[in-house]
């Protein structure tokens, strides 16, 4: 560090902990962490433009073909019967639901749509002079709504479900599908949102400023403009984000009342030859239990039962400990925050998992497979702890502790 000359030191803050940190210039295949709470300031992975593009257009080629066709078929009562993502979303908002079937549509169909959409936007709005702030905005909060790789799951859950009942074979749609939650994942992982600034929105280092702040939109450390916006992706800067505690807590609490009757009432109604058979979500695990099917029974009781709650009673503690200015170690919250920021998505399995089964299990056979009244409460639950997650800002956490002051 002694050989380091200070011009070719980058001054920033830590989006997440609000630390100053003083860097030397680094490549982008270097993985720079923040010193207090280590978080990743660059993880080391950036694809360029040009390469992301080409994904994404191999993704929307594929799309047609895996969301259209077959992904699974069964030959029940002497009929085959195909499982697609279109149909099980139409069924649902044929159904009388149309709030769940979004739910489901926005998280299988446009979110995994979006990201390549948004990508080749970036790459032809270059060329055009259009503005790209609003891509890049979105693409970073895009992540957590491709849930392409959770459908997968749900899908093998579905097919070994129903091998009680059918023959169930692979469809012409199974291997496009997997190719774009594939695509898809190398995508998020080499997407490079602070570089993809950079490059478009290049803004000279200003040096140490007295009033610099840390977007926490586009990560740069500077002085607000005129208007109090950041100079880069003119979003409002500001020392912390708004009423994030105050929104926090009204989204937990509209989930926690939504999963009392998410978990109570029947997210599942099953006929079979006449008798109508109703289940819970912890019924459903039950039954799985009962059947010999031990890992599936694990799998959906985990993402459906213990996610939610684990997420709530972290969420919960969390914002105590901020409320409290609590002593308990940063770096230990700030694990579990990042925790519950990655496992929330997965509870959006059970959904899939009926969304598919209503498509192979209609009402022309002597069985039958709907939707309980329950599915659209766990729905919206789950979408609200995701935004819990979002809308609280971790620097909060430093500053309750002690270690961290709002930038003057």
């Amino acid at each position: 560090m002694n050989n380091i000359n200070h011009t070719d030191l980058i001054l920033q803050r830590c989006s997440h902990c609000n630390q100053k940190i003083l860097a030397p210039r680094f490549s982008l295949r270097q993985v720079v962490i923040c010193p207090r709470c280590s978080s990743q300031l660059n993880d080391g992975r950036s694809w360029s433009i040009k390469r992301l593009s080409i994904l994404s257009i191999t993704l929307l080629m594929l799309a047609p073909i895996a969301f259209l066709q077959p992904l699974i078929s069964i030959h029940l009562l002497g009929s085959q019967i195909n499982a697609n993502v279109i149909e099980g979303v139409r069924l649902i908002n044929h159904q009388g639901d149309p709030l769940t079937a979004s739910i489901v549509a926005f998280c299988a169909i446009a979110a995994p749509l979006l990201l390549p959409i948004l990508i080749l936007m970036l790459l032809i709005g270059q060329r055009i002079n259009l503005n790209l702030r609003p891509i890049l905005l979105v693409l970073k909060h895009i992540k957590e709504w491709v849930m392409l790789d959770v459908y997968l799951i749900a899908l093998g859950i579905a097919a070994i479900k129903m091998q009680d009942y059918a023959s169930v074979f692979i469809g012409n749609g199974l291997v496009a599908f997997i190719t774009m939650a594939i695509l898809s994942l190398l995508i998020l992982i080499h997407m490079n949102l602070d570089e993809l600034w950079r490059r478009f929105y290049p803004i000279d280092d200003q040096g140490e400023q007295p009033h610099a702040l840390a977007c926490t939109a586009c990560h740069f450390t500077g002085p607000s403009n005129a208007q109090g916006k950041c100079q880069r992706c003119h979003r409002p800067l500001q020392s912390r984000n708004p009423y994030s505690l105050q929104k926090t807590w009204a989204a937990l609490i509209a989930a926690m009342v939504l999963l009392f009757p998410a978990n109570l009432l029947p997210i599942s109604v099953f006929y079979l030859n006449g008798q109508r058979l109703e289940d819970t979500i912890y019924s459903g695990v039950v039954a799985l239990i009962d059947s010999g099917n031990w890992p599936i029974a694990i799998i959906v009781f985990i993402a459906s039962i213990l996610v939610p709650f684990i997420k709530i009673i972290i969420m919960i503690l969390l914002l105590f400990s901020i409320q409290l200015k609590s002593n308990t170690d940063p770096v230990l919250r700030m694990k579990l925050l990042k925790f519950v920021s990655w496992i929330g998505r997965w509870s959006m399995l059970d959904l899939f998992v009926i969304a598919l089964m209503m498509t192979l299990v209609n009402r022309d056979q002597l069985m039958s497979f709907t939707m309980g009244p329950a599915a659209f409460y766990f729905g919206t639950a789950v979408i609200l702890t995701i935004m819990a997650v979002e809308w609280l800002d971790s620097r909060l956490i430093w500053d309750s502790y002690g270690k961290s002051k709002p930038a003057k």
